[in-house]
């Protein structure tokens, strides 16, 4: 029995949420969760926590730490919907706004953990390096001494790039690609009602 254009549409779907349930790993998430930011990344609609409990069969206390979760890393939003008392959640569906938000916060949490370490340890190296009461110990805090601030360059670096980041900046540098021209004379197509893409 052949397959209907809505089964096949509905494979690609399914294949492509799938692909980005497994990516977001990368983002330090669990499958699960990236499976919630999939699902409302095809919604044609905001969804409620129903609504996406339904469309990955976990529980509504899974579904929901998984949403507070996308919303604390920017790639989802709470939305009102009118005459509805629900919750209702979209995905932010621009890639590059969810990669840039995610290293930004990344950079400046390495930096932030690295900075008050480096502030804590140098003192202590430094003042034993300089006055330790025997040589072996100050030549090992001099060696440690100048490991750690061998990492101030890099913690400046890290901080510069996550302004980068987030001023826009970065782009400069790497130029946004613009979408796929191909895609257009596709959408074009959809928006005046001609599903079989004729001129």
């Amino acid at each position: 029995m052949q397959e209907t254009d809505a089964q096949r549409l509905e494979e690609a779907r399914d294949v492509m949420i799938s692909a980005l349930a497994q990516s977001m790993v990368a983002y330090g998430m669990t499958p699960s969760v990236g499976r919630i930011y999939a699902v409302l990344y095809f919604a044609a609609s905001p969804l409620t926590l129903d609504d996406i409990k339904d469309e990955v069969a976990m529980s509504k206390a899974s579904v929901s730490t998984g949403v507070r979760e996308l919303i604390d890393s920017g790639m989802v939003v709470k939305v009102w919907k009118k005459g509805d008392r629900k919750d209702h959640y979209i995905a932010e569906k621009d890639f590059f706004k969810n990669f840039l938000n995610f290293m930004i916060k990344m950079l400046r949490l390495e930096r932030g953990i690295m900075q008050k370490a480096v502030e804590q340890t140098e003192p202590v190296m430094r003042e034993i390096a300089q006055h330790g009461a025997d040589s072996d110990t100050r030549a090992l805090a001099a060696r440690d001494h100048a490991l750690v601030s061998d990492s101030r360059p890099y913690l400046r670096w890290i901080m510069q790039m996550a302004n980068a980041m987030e001023s826009g900046e970065i782009f400069e540098h790497f130029p946004r690609p613009e979408r796929d021209e191909r895609q257009a004379p596709l959408q074009e197509n959809v928006k005046h009602g001609d599903k079989h893409g004729d001129p």
